[in-house]
């Protein structure tokens, strides 16, 4: 028998569990290829009787719309769950939930997204394994060159940039069997940096990185304005043709989201790779205006779970 995926709950004052059961309604999948992680009765409506691995959960704790310390434990144990049967080799894929970063901390869990608790826990530094944050629509794929920090700290050294383009190039081969990944690098200041005019570090850091990877025999562009960049891609993408870059690096958070999710915020899914495992999410949050209403929309969800099947 295959392993199942493992889906997790994410924060139950959210929109999480009623998303994952009008996923699973909608796919239909076999009952031996999704195992939940959560509580029985946050999954009530399930059409079949899919293997829950309980997490401790009160009815008393269940507040829609409020970012809460017992949400926040519940959150991080359904997460830290998963990590274990991943080490164990039990599953072939995780699927998160949406959770609140703000309810992770008041739990005491100080991370900044549930990304950085799986490098935490599934992270080999001998075989090269970090976390990177990749989201995906179709074949348009984005990889986030930082994560979550303000943008005034946001770095790109040549270093940086071998390391994470090295990874993502591996991951597109032995993730999306695309034999000689193509891959496109934004820029960090406007235009380029026209030459040194806007900026250095297009100078001093990404040309000698540019270099270097592709000496390693890695197809990678020369930096450029990422304005123009996703214009050709969204342009791709709405015409339906293929993409003209198998990855697109972005420097920043929003540089890469904001394209991403303009053009399919209902069916992009937020990916983790690089580790021994694959996670993937939906690209919304825990929407708690909506939670409790059942009014949530599953197709982000839907996306997830079938890129976690793959």
């Amino acid at each position: 028998m295959s392993k199942k995926i493992a889906i997790t709950a994410g924060d139950f004052n959210g929109i999480g569990p009623e998303i994952i059961i009008k996923a699973l309604h909608k796919l239909d999948l076999d009952k031996d290829t999704v195992l939940l992680i959560g509580a029985k009765s946050l999954f009530n409506g399930l059409d079949k009787n899919y293997e829950i691995i309980e997490v401790p959960f009160k009815e008393q704790w269940l507040s829609y719309g409020r970012e809460t310390k017992e949400a926040g434990e519940f959150s991080y144990n359904c997460l830290k769950k998963a990590c274990e049967l991943a080490k164990n080799n039990i599953i072939k894929a995780i699927v998160t939930a949406p959770v609140s970063k703000n309810a992770m901390h008041l739990a005491g869990y100080y991370f900044s997204g549930q990304t950085e608790v799986l490098e935490k826990e599934l992270a080999d530094s001998s075989k090269n394994r970090k976390a990177e944050m990749v989201f995906v629509s179709k074949d348009l794929r984005i990889l986030l060159l930082t994560r979550h920090i303000p943008l005034k700290n946001v770095k790109i050294t040549k270093e940086l940039l071998i390391e994470k383009v090295q990874r993502i190039s591996s991951v597109l081969k032995n993730n999306f069997n695309i034999e000689k990944p193509r891959i496109a690098l934004c820029s960090l200041n406007p235009h380029a940096g026209e030459n040194g005019i806007l900026g250095q570090e297009e100078i001093q850091e990404f040309a000698p990185a540019v270099e270097y990877l592709k000496a390693q025999g890695i197809d990678i562009s020369s930096p450029m304005p990422s304005d123009t960049l996703f214009a050709k891609a969204a342009k791709a993408y709405m015409s339906g043709e293929k993409q003209p870059y198998d990855m697109y690096c972005a420097c920043y958070h929003d540089q890469g989201l904001i394209p991403i999710k303009v053009l399919a915020m209902d069916n992009t899914v937020n990916m983790t790779a690089g580790l021994s495992i694959i996670r993937t999410s939906p690209a919304h949050g825990t929407a708690y205006d909506i939670a409790g209403k059942g009014i949530a929309g599953e197709d982000s969800m839907i996306c997830a779970i079938k890129q976690a099947l793959v």
